[in-house]
């Protein structure tokens, strides 16, 4: 029996540019993802995934034969079923080896709540990846696409900055620790936003000043990490968020929802859903609550 573990992600800075290029920083979280992976003497694979109640909300049977991976269970149209054919198809593609001889019981176990945004789709890549012995970039590649910053959190323990390069990508352990970190939270907005729709909308976007944005984002990343002052923070913040809200065409979440909000707050990852950034104490916090936003982490709560 073999198992592995991959942690799920906040992107701190670089929503959006990072596909072009600029420099992000992500920030594993204590949350993440568990793969188990039972050997058995039949040449099927028999996959159940269980929730952080512990209640199994997929199972499906998948066999492979002349090479290609189908699904023998009634839920073969289901969208997490062609899903997990497709990942499943790719990873044998980049190392048959793995299905030749055996059939496999395998297990997925979640620690936070899958609506949450924090990576169900990128912890699970990675932990595939572990299991046949292949570059989880390359699968990522091969299946949900995107940058690549969620699977760099799913294997670090630290923060780290992250830039894609014209024929490499740059993976860098970021000292990042505010002095201020019980000043900053993170609200989760009660909608799970769809990555997917989130990279085409920014790709529809005008690109004349691509180079400057990336620019921009890539030193704001840095001023974040070197921060030392929470008053500054905030500003990085502001900065942040018009350049963003102005390259994607969308106006900031507090301008939408929280515009009596007295500190600053800052999207992370797909505008629109998943988790904000929010600075403030305890008044701050209930003033969420007391709009229905009463999923609330401490900084030290979440990343880890």
């Amino acid at each position: 029996m073999k198992n592995f573990y991959s942690n799920g992600k906040l992107l701190i800075t670089g929503e959006y540019a990072v596909l072009k290029g600029a420099k992000a920083l992500t920030v594993p979280t204590t949350f993440g993802q568990e793969i188990i992976i039972e050997e058995i003497s039949t040449g099927n694979i028999y996959w159940e995934s269980f929730d952080d109640n512990g209640k199994s909300w997929y199972s499906g049977a998948f066999e492979v034969n002349n090479n290609e991976i189908k699904c023998t269970s009634e839920n073969l149209n289901s969208e997490v079923t062609q899903r997990l054919v497709q990942i499943l198809q790719a990873a044998h593609q980049l190392n048959p080896a793995v299905l030749e001889q055996s059939g496999f019981k395998v297990e997925t176990r979640l620690n936070f709540d899958r609506n949450w945004g924090l990576g169900t789709s990128s912890t699970l890549i990675n932990n595939i990846a572990q299991w046949f012995r292949i570059d989880a970039f390359e699968l990522l590649k091969k299946t949900f696409g995107g940058s690549g910053f969620d699977i760099a959190a799913a294997q670090s323990n630290v923060p780290v900055t992250y830039q894609i390069g014209k024929n490499e990508r740059q993976v860098l352990k970021a000292h990042f620790n505010p002095a201020f970190k019980s000043e900053i939270f993170f609200v989760y907005l009660n909608q799970k936003q769809n990555s997917r729709q989130a990279i085409a909308h920014f790709r529809n976007q005008p690109q004349e000043n691509s180079d400057v944005l990336i620019d921009k984002i890539s030193n704001l990343t840095l001023q974040f990490i070197e921060c030392a002052e929470l008053s500054e923070f905030e500003m990085l913040m502001e900065i942040h968020e018009t350049l963003i809200s102005k390259a994607v065409q969308l106006p900031k979440i507090k301008t939408q929802l929280f515009k009596d909000y007295p500190r600053k707050i800052k999207s992370l990852g797909g505008w629109g859903g998943d988790f904000i950034m929010a600075t403030g104490g305890e008044e701050e916090r209930e003033y969420f609550r007391k709009k229905g936003y009463t999923i609330i982490f401490n900084y030290e709560d979440i990343i880890l």
